[in-house]
């Protein structure tokens, strides 16, 4: 009798509380954005689109929506109580150092550490033997920590080194050049420098990618027309040498230069989407022509590695899941190519270190790593800590041992030394975290989605849990661009399962857990499948009593924000909260702004045909948000400084929703300004922005109280 009376105060409570929660987002003030409604036409069919002004972020009023949302939603998340204790817990949780593999350049040996909630991590260095110093701090950049290290590159030699940086979290990147010694910058800062890297031709200089300056907006106009320069040291970038690109009768979207490591070829490959590639290489000692290796993009193709003249190639043409195969620089075309690991039923990723390739392949998700030698011939499996994902396996010519990185979804990084002759290795740094990963498991299942596909899934939460329906739920996906989602820590993510939340991730069709065929099935005119493979994730979490509708939240980004848009218009039934991410989110328009004409080869455009476009109208969540109908708990999140995927999906889909959603639950968008797409994101910020999140979310599914941090809390 007692137990009934508990369990009928409880729910009282708990109704009680989500009564008080509808008042409040009853009251919620969403500024009436206006409509300047402008017509488009796609084959016959006119589309409205009421809030195209939204789209300029040079504009006074685009910033003053953006000011009264954010008032908006910050005075709503300040009502949550959970939130500061969420952050508090974050802040400690994060408080570790984070040391990453060493690698040799010159006379030193650098290192990444961050001491535990420094804004980013510091570039260290030493000699043998010798004590450490700080060689680039990037917390020195800027005041509020949102200008980021987005990358280094040595000379030949090490005495040089060229870094670039991303200010508030911006594509757009400047390239600094140092000597190593002096630790003194030795000429001007190059600019304008976007997704490139940079690859040495000995010391004298440098190869790197870019687009001309667009004449409006930097952060929202359209670039489509990459090109790769050589800049030589001493001289002006103006006078830097254009290589590849810049050819009007064939765009090339995406451009890269690399030079082997033996400094004798520069390889470029060119792409007009983000898959499939044209393979071109010079031979410098000679001061060659180009030479075509793949001249069409059908397929993907890299150079590894070179012995001489012989090319190790990894590719997927006519191998789905990818093979390495080897050619000679004097006829390197596809016809004259063989097999060298030749393509197994298993996706294939390919490293080098000393005299040793290695092969890593992805069985279901999970990481198996072979290691081989430059014959052909298996030396051996490299036996892993656990059941997980393995990186790293990589290094130069002269290394006679290599650093790689094993974790899982509640496994913290943890980095190991292989001696690569004997094949055994040590652990060489694990992190001393307030986390115990004993209390966790995870469980890798299949279901089915839509049209009968298996598709796989690995669910983590704490052990003991309860199926009983009611375990707050985050079931987080992406879909996409041949990208696979393998088991990885976060600290973000074992706080959310601190409090007994389920961690989700299925492997759903779009990405490349199972190869080219995998992507391709959620591509274009397939791309349903991809959205049916995430609401048949839900389907079975809800069916097999992990959770239920009322505690399940849906969460992605970028790509997976178009997944989470999606999911949310074709079944708000389905879910309590939404947390849609920098989503691409106008499918009609994505394709006018910046480089997203590349991301054609997933999506298609609506100038395709008038098919694509029909298809692309039917999902595309800016176009199909309803009258009279109640949409999940919302919280879209983005950068005012995203000029990979541009704010305005994120600002028009909030208007849409804010304006038709009939229900009482709170439409809000959270933007972050002086930030990007996510890459170098200070760690002040984004334990907010987790904070936030996880309030927001633990908030609408009725929670008001976080759970003691014990193992049996879980229960009852």
């Amino acid at each position: 009798m007692k137990h009934f009376i508990s369990k009928s105060l409880t729910l009282f409570i708990f109704f009680l509380s989500f009564l008080i929660s509808c008042e409040s987002n009853k009251s919620i003030d969403y500024h009436n954005t206006k409509k300047i409604p402008v017509a488009d036409s796609y084959f016959g069919t006119e589309v409205i689109d009421n809030y195209r002004w939204l789209e300029d972020d040079m504009s006074n009023e685009t910033e003053n929506w953006v000011t009264k949302q954010n008032e908006t939603t910050f005075a709503y998340l300040n009502e949550i109580s959970l939130r500061e204790q969420l952050k508090n817990r974050l802040t400690d949780l994060w408080d570790y150092e984070k040391i990453s593999s060493p690698f040799k350049e010159g006379k030193y040996t650098y290192f990444y550490k961050n001491t535990g909630l420094q804004n980013q991590s510091v570039l260290y260095r030493s000699k043998l033997k010798g004590e450490e110093e700080v060689f680039l701090d990037p917390n020195l950049f800027s005041k509020d920590g949102t200008t980021s290290l987005a990358g280094v590159s040595f000379s030949k030699d090490g005495s040089l080194v060229a870094y670039s940086i991303s200010e508030g979290g911006s594509d757009w990147r400047k390239i600094i050049v140092k000597n190593v010694e002096s630790n003194q910058i030795i000429e001007d800062t190059l600019v304008d420098v976007k997704f490139s890297g940079v690859s040495w031709k000995a010391n004298n200089g440098f190869y790197y990618s870019s687009y001309d300056k667009p004449d409006g907006s930097e952060l929202s106009e359209k670039t489509d027309q990459h090109k790769l320069y050589y800049h030589e040291l001493g001289t002006y970038q103006s006078e830097d040498k254009l290589i590849y690109g810049g050819n009007e009768n064939e765009k090339n979207r995406y451009v890269r230069g690399y030079v082997t490591s033996d400094n004798r070829f520069l390889v470029i490959d060119a792409a007009k989407k983000t898959t499939g590639n044209k393979l071109l290489i010079k031979d410098l000692t000679t001061n060659s022509k180009l030479k075509t290796i793949v001249g069409n993009y059908d397929s993907n193709t890299y150079l590894m590695d070179n012995i001489g003249s012989k090319l190790f190639l990894v590719t997927d043409y006519y191998a789905p899941n990818k093979k390495i195969v080897t050619v000679d620089i004097k006829n390197p075309s596809q016809e004259n190519w063989k097999d060298f690991i030749p393509e197994s039923k298993f996706v294939l990723s390919a490293s080098k270190c000393g005299d040793y390739l290695f092969a890593s392949y992805m069985i279901d998700a999970i990481s198996k790593v072979y290691q081989y030698d430059y014959s052909g011939k298996l030396v051996r499996e490299i036996k892993l800590p656990g059941i997980g994902r393995a990186s790293g396996f990589n290094g130069k010519k002269d290394q006679n041992s290599l650093y790689f990185n094993f974790s899982n979804y509640y496994t913290p990084n943890t980095s190991y030394k292989l001696d690569l002759s004997s094949g055994k290795y040590d652990e060489y740094w694990k992190p001393l975290i307030d986390f115990d990963s004993s209390n966790y498991e995870s469980k890798q299942i299949f279901y089915n989605s839509k049209d009968g596909t298996k598709v796989p899934m690995i669910i983590t939460y704490k052990k003991g849990t309860e199926l009983n329906s009611k375990n707050p739920t985050i079931l987080y996906g992406y879909g996409g661009f041949n990208i696979s989602r393998t088991p990885g820590f976060s600290v973000a993510n074992a706080v959310w399962m601190e409090q007994g939340g389920v961690y989700a991730v299925p492997n759903i069709r779009g990405g490349g857990e199972y190869g080219r065929k995998w992507h391709n099935a959620g591509v274009q005119l397939k791309k349903q499948n991809v959205f049916d493979d995430f609401i048949a994730a839900a389907e079975y979490l809800i069916d097999n009593n992990y959770t239920s509708s009322e505690y399940l939240a849906i969460r992605g980004g970028s790509n997976g924000g178009l997944l989470v848009g999606a999911t949310m218009t074709q079944r708000p039934d389905l879910i309590k909260v939404a947390l849609p991410a920098v989503g691409v989110l106008d499918m009609l328009r994505y394709h006018k702004f910046t480089a997203g004409a590349g991301w054609a080869y997933d999506y298609g455009t609506s100038e395709d045909s008038k098919e694509m476009f029909d298809y692309l109208k039917a999902y595309s969540p800016v176009h199909n948000i309803s009258n009279n109908i109640s949409y999940p708990a919302t919280l879209i999140t983005t950068g005012d400084h995203d000029d990979r995927v541009v704010p305005a999906h994120s600002f028009k889909f909030a208007a849409e929703l804010q304006e038709k959603d009939s229900g009482l639950n709170p439409i809000l968008i959270r933007v972050e300004t002086n930030a990007g797409h996510g890459a170098g994101t200070p760690v002040t910020k984004t334990i907010d922005q987790y904070a936030d999140i996880f309030g927001f979310t633990l908030h609408n599914m009725g929670f008001r109280v976080l759970p003691e941090k014990t193992t049996d809390k879980i229960k009852g």
